[in-house]
């Protein structure tokens, strides 16, 4: 986190034979300095934040509550980036202060691979996961054997995994590993092929897989939503809201604190609401 700072000089005082023009002078100065110091504390109060981020509905967020942090002081400076691996990698190495693209599992599964020490700061809201199927109107019109494409990293895998079996299309057995993986399937009625792809990929797949399951963000670009066109979709029992996410070292410091506060305020809950609906729903609204 960035703090502007103004170093203000204190000129020197010429003293003068004369005694008033002496005094004048101290007086002129004194009266500089203190414009000078309230200026510079002023300026020292201001506070940029750099925030990474992707897509929308998460850029949109963060430039929705710019105005409101301005009034707190804090000029948002919001950094997009081009994949789902710089953000974290950007945080991790105080590049910028905070990210906001990702749910925790996959910051948790970053962390274990990086010795990072990114924290949760507040989950704003789920997008729902969901399968799709450019052939299909529902999973009984799946053939059986039909290749359904899913997330290649661990932590979404486990998710595509869970809400498959939370639709009892498949079933997970127990386990005490962190995440499911395809190893944990243990019953597969319809003999399906589970094919892994980059995250970014997915939406490449859907005209390929016979399915594929997805976030809402990369589906919309299909023209497709939770509501009009999932096969099955995610709901909001889960541990997988979009969440700001900062550091250790600096998730309690006010700026931070502050940006959580009014992601989750009344204004944001109405933004996501009336123009994304169901496909990105308030994780605040189910605390």
């Amino acid at each position: 986190m960035k703090k502007l700072t103004t170093l203000v000089a204190i000129p020197a005082l010429l003293l003068a034979a004369c005694g008033t023009s002496e005094d004048q002078q101290e007086t002129d100065s004194t009266e500089e300095t203190a414009e000078s110091t309230e200026e510079a504390t002023e300026e020292s109060e201001e506070v940029t934040l750099d925030v990474a981020s992707l897509i929308p509905p998460m850029t949109e967020i963060l430039e929705l509550v710019e105005p409101e942090l301005a009034e707190e002081g804090i000029d948002l400076n919001v950094v997009v980036l081009g994949d789902n691996i710089q953000p974290n990698d950007a945080l991790h190495h105080e590049e910028v202060d905070a990210n906001f693209f990702q749910h925790v599992p996959f910051m948790e599964e970053y962390n274990i691979n990086n010795d990072a020490s990114l924290v949760p700061v507040e989950p704003i809201y789920f997008a729902n996961y969901g399968v799709y199927a450019a052939d299909y109107e529902s999973m009984d019109e799946l053939p059986e054997g039909a290749t359904i494409a899913i997330a290649n990293d661990i932590s979404n895998i486990d998710r595509s995994l869970q809400l498959l079996a939370q639709h009892e299309v498949i079933e997970l057995e127990e386990t005490d590993e962190r995440y499911y993986t395809q190893s944990h399937i243990s019953e597969n009625p319809n003999d399906y092929n589970f094919e892994e792809v980059d995250l970014l990929m997915l939406a490449r797949m859907y005209d390929d897989a016979d399915a594929v399951v997805i976030t809402p963000a990369y589906a919309e670009p299909l023209g497709l939503t939770p509501a009009n066109d999932a096969l099955l979709t995610e709901g909001t029992e889960n541990e997988f809201a979009i969440t700001l996410v900062a550091r250790e070292d600096n998730v309690d410091e006010e700026a931070i604190q502050t940006l959580a506060e009014v992601m989750t305020s009344e204004i944001v809950r109405d933004f996501l609401e009336e123009n994304y609906d169901e496909t990105a729903i308030p994780a605040f609204d189910h605390e």
